[in-house]
């Protein structure tokens, strides 16, 4: 018998018994390794909070009662219960499920998320919300450990705390860093100090004390000490409590029963709580339990060993090219020094951090430390990269200006996934780096095209006096060959890669090899349009750019980033400021957030692709597609 089949709501699962529950959790946890085998996808942490995800909609009236998830990957479990496992096969693929949870998806999901250290804040927000409305819905935030490193948590704690709003945040840790002696101690404490009775005790009593006269609020505050000691000492809650929450845990995330008992007597508590759950990332997959890391963000793998697909001839990754070099210059340069934002693994610094342990930093899910750390480190001498995802360095727009760029400090910004990432979508996708960030001022940004010039990039970097950012596509590089020896690139300056005489395509990074690719298809049928690759986001090439633009007098500027703020858009300033009168069509991404799907698919989709800008280039000339052959005759 199948519990999954026909399960289209959680007020299904509300009246099985325990044994029914373990059967489900261990049919998710196969129907999640089955789906993320063939999709790709977050695995390890899904499997970690089966149970939980399960008590929680047993405990909870959703979707009247709200759950925000903290970054949303581990909210697989949580898809399957609401009504989408007949979609689940589409996850993450184009027109699918996305792999985080969106309201436009299902009524369950209250927060769009994808960021991580959110759900504090939204989740206060909708309470407060829910009272102001004269409302009485309970609302739930889940957060990983990993996400509690962030500041934006800890600003959602001290206003809960402060405003002591009915609100519960489930704390889902995975790292076991509490011993199971302690935790099983602590877990019997926090289910009997939570239960009806206890708090019933505790309230007639310190009523009854409170009216002693004398020395009765003295007895009441010896009182609270003893408990917050005895508390304090066997968990780690003394620090939730500071912040003015209830403590409850550590909880076995694995033990329904468990799970639910304290849950259930949370949820009559009044005021901000705070349930500590320890769960295991990849439980019940042997693989996953043994690997986490290596299945936290996984593409296909064969279900039954595990083994994780991989093509011998793929070229390496512009990620694990970037490592390689870093750790090159690092060699050459003791003043480098490599920092990132929990993405060790991600941002490809594995190799560094070992080679270089006390010149490596991982400051947590904190990008706005980082940053502002980074220029610490570079008022002393020091000359740190920071490494991070584009779409997270949104996240530290502030410090990045105030911070760095206003004290002209050398400071490298090396931005991965630059551009459309793919499967993961619009929370992810690198596409507004060069509209926030190429309008401060001293500010160098480079785009390399490929990996022998995302290498130039870095050493540029280092030779640098002053803020310099790059960025870098997601996934393999082109397979070239790679010059031992790496020299900087002239700041500012761009090349000419192709001649032509009907136009020319100014192109910056992944767009530069699209246009060469639509330069060769157009000269198939008579269209000639020489290529420039601009090299420089800013500054740029004025000399070249202008001078391509009088000589042909149709420009077509080519990018993987939205259009607006731009570099079509700093090709435009640049031909106003020297009176240049050339016609000029922007190619690049919509003022639209660009859901997921392949970089291939997306790249069609969005027109941005070679026979994307084939096709805008024979509309703007007027000139239908024709064959060689038929040019010919």
């Amino acid at each position: 018998m199948s519990f999954l089949d026909g399960l289209t709501s959680p007020a299904q699962i509300r009246d099985l018994s325990l044994a029914e529950l373990e059967e489900l959790a261990a049919e998710i946890r196969r129907e999640l390794v089955a789906t993320v085998a063939v999709t790709g996808g977050h695995l390890a942490s899904n499997l970690g909070v089966v149970e939980l995800t399960l008590a929680l909609h047993r405990v909870f009236d959703t979707p009247r009662d709200r759950i925000v998830w903290d970054v949303g990957h581990q909210a697989y479990t949580h898809k399957l219960l609401t009504g989408r496992r007949e979609r689940f096969c589409t996850l993450r693929q184009a027109d699918g499920l996305s792999g985080f949870p969106k309201r436009e998806e299902s009524e369950y999901d209250c927060f769009d998320v994808g960021h991580a250290s959110t759900s504090i804040s939204a989740a206060l927000g909708l309470a407060a919300a829910r009272d102001a409305q004269g409302g009485t819905e309970k609302v739930v935030a889940v957060i990983g450990d990993g996400s509690l490193t962030g500041g934006l948590a800890f600003e959602g704690l001290n206003q809960a705390g402060h405003l002591k709003k009915d609100l519960i945040v489930v704390l889902n840790d995975n790292e076991m860093s509490i011993s199971p002696n302690v935790g099983a101690i602590s877990s019997f404490l926090s289910r009997k100090m939570t239960s009806d009775l206890f708090v019933r005790f505790k309230k007639e009593t310190q009523n009854l004390l409170t009216h002693l006269p004398g020395f009765g609020r003295d007895l009441v505050n010896l009182a609270r000490r003893a408990e917050d000691s005895l508390k304090g000492f066997l968990t780690p809650g003394m620090l939730f409590e500071a912040f003015g929450f209830d403590y409850v845990g550590p909880i076995d995330g694995h033990n329904l029963a468990e799970l639910e008992e304290t849950l259930r007597n949370v949820s009559r508590l009044k005021g901000p709580s705070l349930v500590h759950v320890l769960t295991k990332k990849g439980k019940g997959y042997a693989p996953a339990e043994v690997n986490p890391s290596a299945f936290h963000g996984v593409g296909p793998f064969n279900a039954e060993t595990g083994e994780i697909a991989k093509n011998p001839k793929a070229a390496p990754s512009y990620t694990s090219i970037f490592g390689r070099t870093l750790v090159e210059l690092a060699e050459e340069d003791p003043r480098l020094i490599a920092i990132t934002a929990a993405m060790i693994e991600g941002t490809g610094l594995e190799a560094f951090a070992k080679r270089f342990p006390e010149r490596f930093f991982d400051v947590g899910i904190a990008e706005q430390h980082a940053v502002t750390f980074a220029a610490g480190l570079a008022c002393h001498g020091r000359r740190p990269v920071v490494a991070i995802y584009s779409t997270f360095l949104q996240r530290a727009y502030d410090n990045v200006l105030h911070d760095v760029c206003l004290q002209n400090l050398p400071v490298i910004f090396a931005m991965d996934r630059g551009g459309l990432v793919g499967a993961d979508g619009p929370t992810h996708h690198g596409v507004f780096d060069y509209s926030y960030l190429r309008h401060i001022p001293n500010l160098t940004f480079m785009v390399p095209r490929d990996e022998v010039q995302l290498r130039r990039a870095l050493a540029t970097a280092l030779a640098h006096e002053g803020p310099f950012a790059l960025r870098y596509p997601r996934g393999e590089s082109l397979g070239l060959k790679l010059p031992a020896k790496i020299t900087p690139a002239p700041i500012g300056q761009g090349e000419k890669l192709r001649e032509g005489k009907d136009g020319v395509f100014l192109a910056l990074g992944t767009l530069v090899g699209e246009a060469l690719a639509a330069a060769e298809e157009l000269a198939g049928e008579g269209i000639e349009m020489a290529v420039v690759d601009a090299c420089y986001l800013k500054p740029l090439d004025r000399t070249l750019l202008v001078a391509e633009a009088q000589r042909t007098g149709f420009v077509v500027t080519c990018e993987e980033n939205a259009l607006p703020g731009g570099f079509g858009s700093a090709v435009l300033e640049l031909f106003e400021e020297t009176a240049v009168t050339a016609r000029v069509m922007r190619i690049g991404l919509p003022d639209a957030f660009v859901e997921q799907g392949t970089q291939q698919e997306l790249r069609a989709r969005h027109g941005i692709d070679a026979a994307g800008i084939a096709r805008r280039v024979r509309a703007a000339l007027g000139r239908p597609r024709q064959s060689a052959a038929g040019i010919a005759g």
